[in-house]
């Protein structure tokens, strides 16, 4: 099994970017461009190695590959965006993977992409780049080609070399669990054994509410790959487990005008296998709440005069500050009623929440994560 955090060192470690891995500071694939950029860069290390695994990481300052992270991204449809826009789609997985030095809400992101023996191209236009494309890796460089493509393998003994150079042992399995325990002790740390091999450690802020456990400010490691499997800072969630599974089921805080409810999210399992694999289910439980729409209309145009004040610079009174903080999940519910307009106004409002505080740009962030899982259903 092969420890992430070791394979990212390995990798920043190979000279430079070249045609089996790329580094970025950050990706963004909420908005067209940066998605266009990603399915390219995708589309170039499949064709580029068709024989070996190729990777993206995520969270690395180009210059001088100092490792400062990005925000936890848990979006196990990335697939659906890759099945969508590429022809002859590799297999992409996004694994989140925690650096001691970074804070508690910074990971490196590792985009591993499958190797597949088949030329990928774009499916349809997106941004600048027509459908039919084809790219490739040059140096450091995705590049498109026009001309009689043959896949040539020249990577793959490299690679092999860098895999195993970041096999996993129990040095680092042990290191891993009493880092984790040592770190999230005012969390209720915990840990399980599966299948005499996978280690499992979560923390969470436990609470009872009718005789049913939740958790909140969770996270969670597959410590053998270094892989954190779940993180946030605000949503509550529910943990069980047998011996050969982990399910974690996650709830959503939603609601108007001081009423407020708990709606399950998402559902994911862990499943643990005898052959030292393991596998991941993702269902999204979601069912949009409903509101009346004169209430509706009322909230969408109050949040709207907030928003301009922000633009402006304006002071917000007291009743204005406290509706601030539910900004995003307001215009989030009034999307999810048919309130399209108010996902481009939740977009425009994100320099004004990230400069007025890091709390509500926390809830923000929050937002736009239950809006990335749903719109990718």
């Amino acid at each position: 099994m092969i420890n992430k955090r070791l394979l990212i060192k390995h990798l920043l470690a190979h000279n430079d970017e070249n045609s089996f891995y790329d580094k970025k500071r950050k990706i963004d694939i909420g908005q067209k461009e940066g998605k266009a950029k990603f399915l390219k860069h995708v589309c170039a290390l499949s064709n580029s190695n068709p024989k070996n695994n190729s990777y993206i990481v995520i969270g690395v300052e180009d210059e001088d590959n100092n490792i400062i992270g990005v925000d936890f991204f848990d979006d196990s449809k990335i697939q659906n965006l890759i099945n969508a826009y590429l022809t002859n789609p590799p297999v992409v997985q996004y694994e989140n993977i925690p650096f001691p030095h970074l804070s508690d809400d910074k990971v490196v992101g590792l985009v591993t992409i499958r190797p597949n023996n088949e030329i990928t191209s774009l499916r349809k236009n997106i941004w600048k780049y027509y459908g039919g494309a084809v790219f490739f890796r040059e140096g450091s460089i995705s590049m498109p080609k026009v001309f009689d493509i043959e896949i040539k393998d020249i990577n793959s003994e490299i690679v092999q070399a860098i895999e195993n150079n970041a096999q996993n042992n129990i040095e680092h399995t042990l290191d891993g669990v009493f880092h984790f325990l040592n770190k999230r002790k005012d969390y209720n740390a915990q840990y399980k054994v599966f299948k005499e091999y996978f280690v499992m450690c979560w923390a969470g802020q436990k609470k009872i509410v009718k005789d049913e456990v939740f958790f909140s400010r969770v996270d969670i490691e597959l410590i053998n790959e270094q892989v954190r499997l779940f993180f946030s800072a605000l949503d509550e969630v529910a943990i069980t487990y047998d011996n050969d599974s982990f399910k974690i089921v996650e709830y959503v805080n939603l609601g108007l005008q001081n009423t407020y409810k708990f709606y399950p999210l998402e559902e994911t399992v862990i499943h643990f296998e005898n052959n030292a694999n393991y596998h991941i289910d993702t269902t999204l439980l979601f069912e949009p709440p409903q509101f009346d729409k004169k209430t509706l209309y009322h909230i969408y145009n109050s949040n709207n005069s907030i928003l301009e004040k922000l633009k402006k610079g304006r002071a917000l009174t007291k009743g204005e500050a406290l509706d601030l903080k539910n900004l995003p999940a307001t215009y989030l519910i009034c999307y999810f009623n048919q309130f399209h307009e108010a996902i481009d106004k939740l977009n425009e409002a994100k320099p004004y929440l990230k400069g007025y505080s890091p709390e509500i740009y926390s809830i923000y962030k929050e937002t736009l994560r239950i809006l990335r899982k749903v719109k990718y259903n």
